[in-house]
């Protein structure tokens, strides 16, 4: 019994090798994915076909229609031009059209046009295709997103890549639309492009991608934001819902109570300016630090240094306190503030007018009227001799 199993196995496994090792057919062959197809009356409808090559050498090949009905006009295409031959390469195709315009008058029923194609050696078989004059079915589009919903910032471009079909029996030029909340702004580009677009044609049948780029205004505030992306063509509609995830940001600003950014100092003493930290964002922001750049020799502190977080349209008053050097001259200096937080800072620059102390000008008259006396002492006493 064993024997005879293994006998029996042998023999399905030698006869799938067998079947495996059968070489594929070898010839020409037209085709297309559908022979039957409804056409309507006044309109063009393009039919795609294949001539392909099994196993052949190359050699030109040439095509004939027979069976166009009366009155209709048929153009076989290669490469949106009339051709009579085509030659594809060895285990290749070569792609052809076939446009048939179908009179306003055609009466309905089914029509058979036959395509051949003959070379020098070899001829396809026939192929014979039934087109029916009857009332097509209406235009159809459909939309789809993969990723219908996307989360940023307000300084965040939103950018969804969209599938529009062409779901009738005819090409169709798509017009595209969005509708958003106020002062967002949406643009339309291909898939594999950047330029804008407004419309985008389609095949029947077929599909595009097309990227829908949507940009908030940086000052929306923090939510759920819906866009409705339609497309439209000859009566035929499709809608698709996308959303904005925005989160709030905050956004850093520093300056003064008055708005004046200068003060005044003097040499080797310490002067106290306010300066104002505010959140005009829509989050808030955390572990705000004080720094700040002055020349040389200088010295600045900020009290507070760090400010734990600042609330949306919140502001905080710091205290800078600089400290000119003592050989300072007197005259106009820059210096620099800053406030860091979390992905946010902001800075200001400051002037600060440098004065010598008033007991230096007191000590030097001291000094010029103590000369003058020495010097008229001198002379009268002198002078007398």
């Amino acid at each position: 019994m064993v024997l005879l199993a293994y006998i029996a196995a042998s023999m399905v496994a030698g006869s799938a090798l067998a079947q495996a090792a059968d070489p594929p057919p070898r010839g020409l062959f037209l085709m297309t994915d559908y022979p039957s197809q409804t056409v309507r009356a006044g309109e063009t409808t393009t039919i795609r076909l294949k001539l392909n090559n099994s196993g052949l050498p190359p050699e030109p090949v040439a095509l004939a229609l027979s069976g166009v009905p009366q009155g209709w006009k048929v153009d076989l295409l290669g490469g949106g031009l009339p051709v009579a031959s085509a030659m594809p390469g060895v285990n290749e195709s070569v792609s052809l059209q076939l446009r048939v315009e179908v009179p306003k008058d055609a009466k309905a029923g089914s029509h058979k046009i036959t395509l051949g194609a003959k070379g020098p050696l070899t001829q396809a078989p026939e192929l014979v295709l039934t087109l029916t004059v009857g009332s097509e079915a209406p235009a159809k589009l459909s939309l789809k997103s993969r990723l219908p919903s996307l989360r940023g910032t307000p300084r965040s471009s939103f950018e969804y890549t969209v599938t529009v079909g062409n779901d009738s029996g005819k090409d169709l030029t798509v017009a595209l639309s969005a509708q958003g909340p106020a002062n967002f702004q949406t643009t339309f580009s291909e898939g594999y492009g950047s330029n804008e677009i407004s419309s985008i044609p389609i095949e029947a049948g077929q599909t595009k991608d097309i990227k829908v780029k949507v940009t908030p205004p940086r000052d929306v505030k923090a939510g759920d934001y819906p866009v409705l992306i339609r497309v439209a063509s000859e009566g035929a509609t499709a809608e698709l819902r996308v959303t904005l995830q925005i989160s709030g940001q905050g956004r850093l600003a520093l300056g003064t109570k008055d708005g004046r950014l200068s003060g005044e100092a003097e040499v080797g003493k310490s002067s106290t300016y306010t300066l104002v930290v505010s959140n005009d964002g829509t989050a808030p922001i955390d572990e705000v630090e004080m720094s700040g750049t002055v020349p040389a020799n200088w010295k600045v502190e900020f009290n507070p240094k760090t400010i734990a977080s600042v609330a949306p349209n919140e502001k905080k008053d710091v205290q800078v306190i600089v400290t000119p050097g003592d050989k300072a001259i007197a005259g106009d200096y820059v210096a620099s503030f800053r406030a860091n937080g979390r992905g946010e800072s902001a800075s200001a620059d400051f002037r600060i007018t440098v004065t010598t102390s008033t007991l230096w000008g007191v000590a030097g008259i001291g000094i010029i009227a103590i000369a003058l006396l020495v010097l008229l002492g001198a002379v009268a006493r002198f002078g007398r001799r």
